[in-house]
């Protein structure tokens, strides 16, 4: 729940700010109309970033808040504080609240407000701008003006005058006092730049206008006219289904009250499914129902949402082609849900590119087939309903929250990826329907089957398609949670709820109405519903259920309580604005005041840096004043007046009307008892009563306030007192002086001792640290590293195996081969001498066997030829024996470095 900081912002009830709901004068207001008020939604606030619009009466007033913001800061930071206000010394052109004389850069800076002058002949009632916030659709009662909305250099050029911008009527002979009154009036989601408007009488006509500043007939006719009372009844689509043109209707259709609207809505643009193009509307007697799909003749999707349809679409066909327990309902309506994408597939897009740094826009033409008008779907059952908690009778608004987009494996095998905001991505898989009814209660439903497309079959299976509709079930949505925004006695006739998105979560909303705001919040199981919902395991799912509907629900919170809680005086619908100049806050306003709750933002719980440098900094004394004071304090709205003290007397107004009646020469005689004269004082009476009885409330209401501002104030003295106490028992400065030590020498010694704790702590880890670097293996350096890789190959060749990587290595840079050479030679060399050693022995011993005395002149030669001497054999073999040791020696300092390293 947002944590409120302030009520209404000095820089918005002061200056400008102040004329932004200011009363319009008495030849207009609203509140002197002798009309019979008729009921509805009162929107007649709409912002575009900072910029807000606000109507008050028949005027149309437009501001820049951080302008307004910037302003009246920069005014109070000019301010001397030495300046001393003498009397008599005011200026006539003194015309600040605050008694101060405006300086010349106030006097030549821009206002940042502008008054926009229209062409409505009655009340504004509802604002509602278009999500590219080109178009202003302003409404009244009955008719509807779409307003092209000025640049924001206007409000900050030298003219203050009245802007008087381009403005059409929306159907001059549709939307007329003599036709049924507006309920409401949506930018569709998936218009072509947000241009397409869809406007929903009470006598239940959806009408979808494509507007154009280039053809001017698009806001005299409609592209698409729908009639829900003779859609209702419809058996096949080939009949008509559009608004009659005359007034009266004589075909047969529901019953009038049954069928009247009292809201409808769409979901997000970045819902996924069926819910962009999905129309919700709520009659006032409780039923609900659904226009699956609307839309107009060229539309616009997001990125993801033909490929999700596409992909759930194919998947179902396929599902129950060869299903034998599928109706022949269902079997129908997936063909033409096939059939209705398959011509969109068909589609080569047009592309229009919008400009720099933004996405270019995709446009497609509606499908033809299988109809342009889709099925009514409704009204749903709601089920689960709390015992005897019937719904109210009397609805007033409805909010849908659409489902999450399914992005898992839509772009699998794509080359590029969706783009899509954190908060598409998350969230519940169902749509969440809220309802509101004038009491105030509020039902939060769960859409668990999930609306789709639908159409009527053909004309020439008609009865097949009556036959189906019979037997199909009632569409139904599942009762989670009801909840009371109002209490018993705020429960007034005429009051009329309404609905607000919040900027900050999608599952959030306000509701206001005429006693207060409340805030409300799914978020709290929204996550924990939708995890049940993704495990695939069934076990021990009851028990799931209990704790999910038993555990924590919706947040609700009062933010505000208006004093009179007077449904005469009623509260515009919220306007939640989040900007880093303005931040993050809620505007509202009566037909008097305006209404800002300031909130805190998560990016206010942590300082800036720039916060910390200027603590350690000096304050100058021009910034004592903008340093922010102890939260000891409770934000309370700023006490009003009640505005019956500036109201002016009816009387002379009845006066007057005696002068110019037939009844004139009364005036000047004796009052005598007669009719007349009982009708003249009956009259008078009735009117000085009420405005006596008003008097009186008000001044009851000041007393009560009087009365409140004493304990608050005693309040605050208390709370002050204790903070005082506080800071003296801290800073040893209490008023008993006994032998009791004070705060300030218990936190001293704490803190030393805290800061030895902290010495010894770190003196212990540096001891650990010393001990665990001396016993743990330090890194090795890069030389040692080079050797033990060079070390390992010599490994690997010495040996390992012969090949590395598949490839076979040359024999010449093989050690092993060099070593077996070696070991060849030497076997050879040993073999050879051991053979001439055998000869030169049997050489020596021949001459003896035979009886010769004398030897042969090549007796002991190699082969015969020659005869080496003893000296060089013993030096040969020495030299290969050396060989060999080096060998043996160096291959023993290899395996012995290689056990050190792996140690």
């Amino acid at each position: 729940m947002p944590k409120i900081k302030s009520y209404t912002a000095p820089w918005l009830a002061q200056g400008p700010g102040q004329g932004l709901f200011a009363a319009p004068s008495e030849a207009q207001s609203p509140f002197t109309s002798k009309k019979k008020k008729i009921p509805g939604t009162r929107r007649p606030i709409a912002h575009r970033g900072t910029e807000v619009f606000a109507a008050v009466g028949k005027e149309l007033r437009w501001a820049d808040l951080a302008y307004l913001k910037d302003k009246w800061t920069a005014r109070q930071d000019r301010r001397s504080p030495a300046r001393v206000k003498r009397e008599g010394s005011q200026l006539p052109f003194m015309n600040t609240q605050d008694g101060s004389t405006p300086s010349d850069a106030d006097l030549s800076a821009a206002q940042g407000f502008r008054t926009i002058k229209t062409t409505v002949a009655d009340n504004i009632r509802q604002l509602v701008i278009s999500p590219n916030s080109d178009y202003l659709a302003i409404l009244t009662s009955h008719t509807v003006h779409v307003c092209v909305l000025p640049d924001p250099s206007h409000l900050t050029s030298e003219d203050t005058g009245p802007l008087k911008p381009k403005i059409w009527t929306l159907g001059p002979t549709t939307h007329v006092t003599s036709r049924s009154p507006v309920a409401s009036a949506l930018w569709h989601p998936l218009g072509v730049k947000g241009s397409c408007l869809v406007t929903v009488t009470t006598d239940a006509i959806v009408r979808v206008w494509e507007l154009s500043l280039k053809n001017r007939w698009s806001f005299d006719t409609p592209t698409l006219s729908i009639d829900l009372k003779k859609l209702a009844d419809g058996t096949s689509l080939d009949q008509d289904f559009a608004a009659s043109t005359m007034s009266t209707n004589t075909n047969f259709s529901p019953d009038v009250f049954e069928m009247e609207v009292a809201s409808a809505c769409f979901a997000e643009r970045e819902s996924g499914g069926w819910s962009p193009m999905t129309l919700w509307v709520a009659m006032t007697e409780g039923d609900v129902y659904a226009l699956c799909p609307l839309l107009p003749q060229r539309w616009s999707p997001p990125p993801a949402l033909i490929p999700s349809l596409s992909v759930s679409i194919v998947a179902n066909v396929a599902a129950i082609e060869d299903d034998p327990d599928v109706s022949e309902r269902e079997r129908l309506l997936a063909h033409q849900q096939l059939e209705w994408m398959g011509e969109v597939d068909a589609q080569e897009p047009q592309i229009i590119d919008t400009g720099f740094g933004e996405a270019p826009v995709e446009i497609y033409a509606r499908p033809s087939k299988p109809g342009v008008v889709p099925r009514l779907q409704g009204p749903f059952e709601l089920m689960a309903d709390p015992e005897g908690g019937d719904l109210d009778s009397s609805l007033t608004d409805i909010h849908v929250i659409g489902q999450k987009i399914e992005a898992e494996g839509l772009m699998m095998g794509e080359e590029d990826d969706l783009v899509l905001d954190e908060g598409a991505r998350e969230g519940l898989s169902l749509s969440v329907v809220c309802l509101l009814s004038s009491s105030g209660q509020l039902r939060i439903l769960l859409d668990l089957e999930g609306v789709e497309a639908q159409w009527l079959p053909p004309k020439g299976k008609s009865k097949i398609g009556r036959l189906m509709q019979d037997a199909a079930e009632p569409a139904s949505l599942l009762t989670f949670q009801s909840i009371d925004t109002m209490g018993h006695s705020e429960v007034a006739e005429g009051s009329w709820p309404m609905f607000s998105r919040d900027v900050m979560s999608r599952y959030a909303f306000f509701v206001t109405h005429h006693a207060g705001i409340t805030y409300v919040s799914s978020t709290p199981w929204v996550f924990r519903l939708q995890g049940e919902l993704q495990g695939a395991s069934e076990v021990g799912s009851d028990f799931r259920l209990r704790l999910l509907s038993k555990g924590r629900n919706s947040t609700r919170e009062r933010l505000f309580t208006q004093p009179s809680a007077d449904v005469s005086v009623p509260l515009a619908a919220s306007v939640a604005i989040q900007d880093a100049d303005t931040g993050y806050f809620l505007l509202s306003g009566t037909p008097y005041e305006p209404i800002a709750l300031t909130f805190e933002t998560p990016e206010e719980d942590f300082p800036l840096d720039r916060d910390r440098d200027r603590d350690e900094t000096p304050v100058p004394e021009e910034k004592v004043s903008d340093m922010q004071p102890l939260d000891f304090y409770e934000p309370r709205p700023a006490f009003q007046p009640p505005h019956a003290f500036d109201q002016q007397s009816a009387l002379p107004e009845l006066h007057g009307r005696l002068k110019s009646s037939r009844h004139r020469a009364l005036l000047g005689q004796q009052i005598r008892l007669s009719p007349v004269t009982l009708q003249i004082f009956t009259d008078a009476h009735r009117v000085l009563g009420e405005e006596t009885y008003k008097l009186a409330t008000a001044v009851a209401e000041l007393f009560r306030r009087c009365t409140s501002l004493q304990h608050e104030l005693r309040e605050q003295i208390r709370k002050a007192n204790e903070v005082k106490e506080k800071i003296d028992r801290i800073a040893g400065h209490d008023k008993d002086g006994g032998e009791e030590e004070s705060d300030e020498v218990r936190f001293e010694r704490r803190i030393t001792r805290a800061q030895e704790r902290q010495q010894e702590l770190a003196e212990r880890l540096e001891g650990l640290r010393r001990h665990a670097s001396k016993s743990a293996t330090r890194e090795l350096s890069a030389k040692e590293r080079a050797l033990v890789a060079e070390v390992k190959s010599m490994e690997a060749s010495l040996l390992g195996p012969a090949s590395q990587g598949g490839q076979v290595l040359k024999p010449q840079h093989q050690l092993s081969r060099r070593v077996e050479e070696v070991e060849r030679l030497r076997d050879e060399l040993t073999g050879e001498i051991e053979r001439i050693q055998k000869k030169e022995s049997q050489d020596g011993q021949g001459p003896k066997e035979e009886g010769s005395g004398s030897a042969s002149p090549g007796r002991g030669r190699l082969g015969g030829d020659f005869r080496v001497p003893a000296e060089i054999r013993k030096a040969k073999m020495q030299q290969v024996m050396g060989l060999l040791a080096r060998e043996t020696a160096l291959v023993e300092a290899v395996s012995a470095r290689l056990e050190r390293l792996q140690v």
